[in-house]
């Protein structure tokens, strides 16, 4: 293990604004708002505010699946919420979410407007709504909530752990780097061996547990995160890039990854989702060349 300068945490933690790396400008230990700021509340029930971060685009698929199947109903308003900015801090995004992460839903379907927040939550509020993509088997609907709460408690050891120390420190920390490449790994291997003798996440079916853990997993094992799939021999899980790739040819999953997109190719970004023409109309390749 490297040499570093040993820490001795102080007895009182205090809060240094200048120790965040990349993401300095948006960590605080603290909760609430920082600012006023009302959330736009578009013409169809479903209003998602969103970013496509892996959490984010869960929702994106999701909803573009069941519009896929023939649920009108779940036409949707996609606005960007960009964090970077700090837009999850404004009055109505923590309204709809007092956590302040993406992705929120706001349904407007009813008497009164429900809020929607934590991706799996959304997911599951969804998948009951429309009754899609969720078992009614007992045993079966079982063991796809099985995966979906695997994936909640999983991804932060790839995301925050692994992810964080590997792409975004300020500082390369070999035992931190170690320990969550370690752990990744392992979740990999949880992953292949299930998906070895299954088609998918939870069995036969193609369910919210796949849409839960396809943004994470199966974009590390592709590259699409992280840039860390040679480091991590993404390519000896045979099982989970099978399923990653049949996946990403879905339709559906391309373009909900594409909703509130703003990095990759311009032809890939769709800033805001309205309507199902703003795919072939309203990508920021379009709307730049028609400035």
């Amino acid at each position: 293990m490297s040499d570093a300068a040993e820490y001795t945490p102080p007895k009182v933690w205090t809060w240094d604004k200048a120790n965040g790396g990349q993401f300095a400008n948006i960590n605080r230990p603290i909760a609430g708002p920082t600012h006023d700021k009302e959330l736009p509340v578009g013409k169809h029930p479903l209003q998602l505010y969103s970013l496509a971060t892996p959490n984010g685009v869960k929702v994106s698929v999701l909803l573009e699946e069941l519009l896929a199947l023939g649920h009108s109903g779940a036409e949707y308003d996609a606005w960007l919420i960009k964090i970077g900015d700090g837009d999850q801090f404004g009055s109505g995004f923590v309204g709809a979410n007092p956590n302040s992460k993406i992705p929120a839903l706001v349904d407007h379907s009813g008497d009164k407007p429900v809020r929607v927040f934590e991706s799996g939550s959304i997911l599951l509020y969804l998948a009951e709504k429309f009754g899609a993509f969720l078992p009614t088997d007992h045993a079966k609907r079982t063991e796809c909530l099985n995966w979906l709460f695997w994936q909640m408690g999983s991804a932060p050891y790839l995301g925050g752990g692994f992810g964080h120390f590997y792409a975004y420190a300020p500082v390369k920390i070999e035992y931190c780097i170690d320990r969550f490449a370690m752990e990744v790994k392992r979740q990999l291997d949880v992953l292949d061996r299930q998906l070895a003798e299954n088609e998918f996440i939870a069995g036969d079916d193609y369910t919210i547990a796949d849409m839960a853990i396809l943004p994470w997993y199966g974009a590390l094992v592709s590259n699409l995160v992280y840039s860390a799939a040679e480091f991590l021999d993404a390519a000896s899980y045979t099982h989970v890039n099978r399923w990653a790739e049949s996946l990403y040819e879905r339709e559906a999953v391309k373009r909900g990854r594409m909703v509130n997109r703003v990095f990759g190719d311009l032809d890939s970004q769709l800033h805001e989702r309205h309507d199902a023409s703003d795919f072939e109309t309203k990508t920021q390749d379009k709307l730049e060349a028609a400035e």
